[in-house]
């Protein structure tokens, strides 16, 4: 199902994505811009925060309304809750960074001031509670690279090139890239990509811990199936998502990305106060730990072939 989003000339497009075995769903965010290798404008920018807004106001809705989680009931049009994001681009490239032609306001896109915030997608991206998976093939360059830096896991093809150009043009990071790349691949490796703004291969990435998966598309015939492919297995992941307590893959993420904002031992100091407050909420009724056990214990359940 489509959103109002949706239309011809729509440089977003949304979609929800009824997941299998589930009455979740992904919602499929799509950069509509092939012509211009995905590259953002003012619009697209504007778009994209709004879409995030969106979606971390509707999530939020379901912290609020955790007792009814379960039984498929919210108050969105769609009529399904979301497990997961899935964030990707039309045609070859997931996005080639900023349009030159008519490129977003950069004091606006670096200002930590609320109006400005507003309207910076990658703020707003930081602001959702479920799984931001980012299919990125093609080109992921300089903008586009730190808007799959937003992701929390991104899954590539061969065609999947990173490239860090700031230096190159004398531009500076606004959205996280000199930070973000760090923490994922190591303060060398992100030196060595950043300081030369030189491309960065898909294997390579793969290797380094910049992409979490790599599908190898060679068996396929043409670069469409080669797109399909890796969209889905985003949805495949989006569906393992979905299987499991919604509640607690939420609060997984946060104490997750709160963790790696702070020391080691804050982070685990902030771990155990997400616990005690979830087991608090939780161990009163025993369901939760009568459902694991009973999990357990059915030696008739179908066994999952696992993918990692």
């Amino acid at each position: 199902m489509t959103d109002s989003s949706t239309t011809e000339a729509a440089v977003v497009l949304t979609s929800r994505i009824p997941l299998p075995d589930s009455e979740r769903c992904a919602l499929l965010i799509t950069l509509n811009r092939p012509h211009k290798k995905n590259c953002f404008n003012t619009e697209v920018c504007h778009k994209l925060a709004q879409i995030f807004h969106n979606v971390a106001e509707e999530v939020q809705g379901y912290d609020s309304n955790c007792n009814n989680d379960d039984d498929g009931s919210n108050n969105n049009e769609e009529g399904q809750l979301l497990a997961a994001v899935i964030l990707t681009g039309a045609g070859k490239s997931f996005c080639a960074g900023a349009d030159l032609s008519a490129p977003p306001n950069p004091l606006h896109q670096s200002s930590d001031l609320p109006h400005h915030l507003q309207w910076n997608p990658v703020h707003q991206m930081s602001r959702v509670g479920i799984p931001i998976i980012g299919v990125v093939r093609g080109h992921v360059i300089t903008g586009g690279f730190e808007l799959a830096l937003a992701c929390d896991i991104l899954i590539g093809s061969h065609t999947t090139t990173f490239r860090d150009t700031h230096v190159k043009f004398g531009l500076a990071p606004c959205w996280g890239l000199s930070q973000k790349l760090t923490q994922r691949i190591g303060p060398g490796r992100a030196k060595i990509v950043s300081f030369s703004a030189r491309p960065l291969r898909a294997e390579r990435a793969y290797e380094w811990g910049l992409l979490d998966e790599l599908i190898d598309e060679t068996n396929n015939s043409s670069d469409d199936d080669d797109d399909d492919v890796v969209l889905k297995r985003a949805i495949e992941l989006s569906a393992n998502i979905a299987s499991n307590d919604p509640l607690m893959v939420r609060r997984y993420k946060r104490a997750m990305v709160e963790g790696t904002s702070m020391t080691l031992q804050n982070g685990l100091q902030r771990e155990r106060e997400l616990g005690i407050s979830h087991y608090l909420e939780i161990v009163g009724d025993g369901a939760t730990f009568e459902t694991a056990k009973d999990f357990i214990s059915d030696d008739k359940r179908p066994r999952a072939q696992s993918k990692l």
